[in-house]
């Protein structure tokens, strides 16, 4: 079998204090995405949480990145933040036709993010997980959803996504619901405990700590520490590995997210 790849990666490149502690003095703007993509494996974009990107910016980025390079993106505001989420099925089509399939083989997940008051509703949310499109344009889609809420730490919902091969994003040092559930093919984890005070963002032994984790989820198993709803195991074998450096101390979450990389080698 196959080993599962792990990439590791940050949220977005553009970030003003990053200039000068991960990009270098004098480095162009322009040349960012084209620098943080030789450093990191993946990049989650958030802008598309917020509004639709153009074609063309799509195809910018997957040219400015190097082969095996992938984005993952977050699905729009406008599908998740609504009350009968049944509906969403034109905010979703609309992302879909906005060019998101224009990054082709560098497209990984499409990580649909809730608001912490969102509860689970099985029948409105099953409705949802059946507006996510399997492919378009040619590219296979993968899906995640973020949740927010301790009403989705509940077994309907694992069978849920488990059922339709959607990854549920596991949540980690931070006060956000925790659901380590592997329910898809990849694994989706977004880590938030950087700190100002740690040169690198963690200290070696939490680095070490990261790097065993990814080992393994890639092995298919829900790590020590992580809490899981229904099963400590996938029940299929794990291809990738997405994990995120995101929010807490971000200005030392480039050099964490390498740092974890470098443990991986």
């Amino acid at each position: 079998m196959a080993e599962a790849a792990i990439r590791v990666g940050i949220g977005g490149w553009v970030f003003e204090p990053w200039r000068g502690t991960f990009y270098p003095e004098g480095l162009a703007q322009k040349r960012e995405l084209e620098y943080a993509s030789s450093k990191l494996a993946t990049i989650e974009i958030n802008g598309t949480y917020y509004g639709s990107q153009k074609p063309e910016s799509f195809r910018k980025w997957r040219a400015e990145t190097p082969e095996g390079f992938v984005f993952s993106l977050k699905g729009p505001r406008f599908a998740t933040n609504r009350r009968v989420l049944a509906e969403a099925g034109p905010s979703i089509e609309k992302f879909f036709e906005s060019g998101v399939t224009e990054l082709k083989e560098k497209l990984g997940v499409v990580n649909w993010q809730f608001m912490g008051t969102k509860k689970f509703d099985p029948d409105d949310f099953a409705a949802f997980l059946d507006l996510l499109p399997k492919n378009h344009n040619g590219v296979t889609l993968r899906h995640a959803v973020e949740v927010r809420n301790d009403s989705f730490k509940a077994k309907d919902f694992i069978d849920l996504v488990k059922e339709r091969g959607v990854a549920v994003v596991t949540a980690a040092d931070s006060d956000y619901t925790q659901i380590g559930d592997i329910t898809a093919p990849f694994v989706y984890a977004r880590i938030m405990g950087t700190d100002e005070n740690e040169k690198v963002g963690y200290s070696k032994k939490a680095l070490d700590g990261w790097a065993a984790r990814a080992k393994d989820w890639a092995k298919g198993e829900v790590p020590k520490g992580i809490d899981a709803v229904a099963t400590k195991k996938a029940a299929k074998p794990v291809k990738d590995v997405f994990l995120y450096v995101i929010s807490g101390a971000k200005v030392r979450n480039p050099l964490a997210a390498m740092a974890i990389a470098d443990r991986l080698k």
